[in-house]
């Protein structure tokens, strides 16, 4: 893993390399988790069990709970009511989910039921090569993970010749009739996908009673552009903060990093594409319950836990829209986020993004420290604004919190598209907040 911490703000293609690695092996949130805590722990983190009692020794330490993970790291001279930098980002992404009864087809076509899961872009998974993956649960409560990343499934899309207006009135897709993957000929026959998964994990097939698994593009992200100055890829939103963030934890937390006046975090969530509403959500008591634990196993009270909360800040790391030079007219006249002009600070008055004046001021501070530039992205007035896990995790938990990230094209598109340079630059951001 690239150590990101630098006084430059220079591209770092080694970065930029590793993120691509990492996008490339992280085909869903549980994949996602693991290989962050694989470079935690290179690290030297150590993975806590929720169900154990807690000790208060310092380190670094982190907390697995099927898509999430919350990381953080204790200094030698850490108070009960020390407070926490965190930064915040969500592991999935908008794609298809298999369905609890998955073998389907017609027509002497064997295909896979699935499910539409967030706000994802249809079209750009029609006629595009698709693995599988994912985790199985089996009879023990155990779980395996599942990546089968070859050519297996395909959307395909209706030929032109039958339907002649798809270039001029749009394409139309019904979720549910047209988005149902094909992967072989003859009859569908309950329990093969089961079978077939069995089989790839190395495990018998009545012993696999649950699963989430999930269609993935197998093509690997690249460079793109006649200079490589921007990257195409799955996942950017969001793992590309989370694999920033990564990094610079365990920068931070490493021989390098120096002395601490905060507890540096990561938390990493599920279903922020759905509204963060699960027990691995933002909207869940996951972050705060591990906090509020690393606070009492110190030996801390709720008056501490109370002044460590107050002091807190949050940077709530997610993508956002860049510039579109074919659509210039759907973004705010005066600003205009453009590839590889540094992190964004994303601001919307009705707290869509949780950003405010102070919060402006505790990003602009670290983006001075890295040395880095910096954007400031709002939605045009006439268009509706998304959000992120920043607004809850400010209402939930009382912390100050401020939106930021990275600028991309074909947000929630199957592959999406960043400045090369952007992900190094967010990086140093991050180790520079989590350091100050």
């Amino acid at each position: 893993m690239v150590n990101p911490m630098s006084t430059s703000a220079r591209f770092d293609r080694g970065h930029t390399d590793d993120l691509m690695s990492f996008l490339a092996a992280s085909p869903s949130p549980y994949h996602a988790v693991a290989n962050a805590a694989e470079r935690l722990e290179k690290a030297g983190f150590r993975q806590v069990a929720e169900t154990d009692a807690w000790d208060g020794a310092t380190g670094g330490k982190f907390v697995l709970r099927g898509g999430a993970i919350i990381a953080w790291y204790v200094p030698e001279d850490a108070l009960p009511h020390t407070p926490f930098r965190i930064v915040g980002a969500h592991t999935d992404s908008p794609n298809l989910r298999v369905k609890p009864l998955p073998d389907t087809g017609s027509y002497g076509w064997r295909q896979i039921a699935v499910e539409i899961y967030g706000g994802t872009l249809l079209n750009t998974w029609l006629d595009r090569d698709l693995g599988l993956a994912g985790r199985i649960t089996l009879r023990d409560g155990s779980n395996r993970l599942v990546n089968v990343d070859r050519a297996l499934l395909r959307v395909p899309q209706l030929a032109v010749h039958l339907d002649r207006s798809a270039n001029t009135d749009g394409l139309k897709l019904d979720r549910q009739r047209h988005m149902q993957p094909i992967w072989g000929l003859g009859r569908p026959e309950e329990g093969d996908l089961i079978r077939f998964v069995a089989e790839e994990t190395g495990v018998e097939a009545d012993d696999i009673t649950g699963w989430d698994l999930m269609p993935h593009a197998i093509e690997r992200p690249s460079y793109l552009g006649r200079d490589e100055e921007l990257v195409a890829g799955p996942r950017m939103d969001n793992l590309l903060s989370v694999h920033a963030a990564t990094a610079a934890l365990a920068a931070v937390a490493g021989p390098g990093g120096g002395a601490l006046p905060h507890i540096p975090v990561l938390a990493a969530f599920d279903h922020e594409e759905n509204g963060s509403q699960s027990d691995t959500g933002a909207d869940g008591p996951l972050l705060g319950t591990v906090l509020e634990r690393s606070v009492l196993s110190r030996g801390g009270t709720y008056e501490d836990r109370a002044r460590a909360f107050a002091g807190t800040v949050c940077l709530s790391s997610d993508t956002g829209h860049a510039v579109h030079p074919n659509y210039g007219d759907r973004h705010d006249p005066t600003h205009k986020p453009r590839p590889n002009g540094g992190p964004i600070l994303k601001v919307n008055v009705n707290m869509r993004y949780a950003t405010d004046g102070s919060g402006r001021a505790v990003f602009a501070a670290a983006c001075e420290r890295a040395g880095v530039p910096w954007q400031s992205f709002v939605s045009n007035n006439s268009m509706p604004c998304g959000t992120t896990i920043g607004p809850i995790t400010a209402a939930r938990h009382g912390i100050q919190t401020v939106d930021i990230g990275v600028a991309i094209l074909s947000m929630h598109s199957a592959r999406e598209l960043c400045g090369a340079d952007d992900p190094y630059m967010l990086a140093n951001t991050l180790v520079a907040f989590l350091e100050t």
